[in-house]
């Protein structure tokens, strides 16, 4: 009994939700960490808080690399994942290695970005296409050139 495919261009919705799921585990993690750093600074409790987040952090990096992964080769999906997923992972890195190092003049600003970053990537992730790839868009009539 042949089983059913899919066709090579159309990616398979799981394997999206769980790079979804991947970016937003990275981002409430950035978020965690932003809200621990400011404890860091008061009591010890709080450096305890920010080196577990710190841990989770880098954690959630590696997952969103592998879930992108995953969901390109095998999933059929978009190569571009893997990209903003393996550039946050690097970004992660010099974080940790800046944090270790205790140079927040670097360490503070660069996961200002790194919030961001993801935070963007996530936004961008959920919000689901109007139009399937490759048809064509409606262009909005220029104000001035179209009278």
């Amino acid at each position: 009994m042949p089983g059913r495919t899919t066709p090579a261009t159309s990616p398979r919705p799981a394997l999206h939700r769980t790079v979804r799921a991947a970016v937003a585990l990275q981002t409430l993690a950035l978020f965690f960490q932003a809200s621990t750093a400011g404890a860091l600074l008061v009591s010890p409790t709080g450096a305890l808080l920010h080196d577990v987040g710190s841990r989770v952090m880098y954690g959630a990096s590696m997952l969103y690399v592998v879930a992108a992964v995953v969901a390109w080769r095998p999933g059929g999906g978009s190569p571009r994942p893997i990209l903003y997923a393996s550039g946050l992972l690097a970004l992660a890195s010099v974080q940790v290695a800046l944090g270790i190092a205790h140079l927040p003049a670097f360490h503070v600003p660069l996961g200002v970005a790194m919030v961001v970053l993801s935070s963007l990537d996530l936004v961008t992730s959920t919000a689901g296409r109007t139009a399937p790839r490759g048809a064509p868009i409606a262009r909005a009539p220029h104000p001035v050139a179209d009278r």
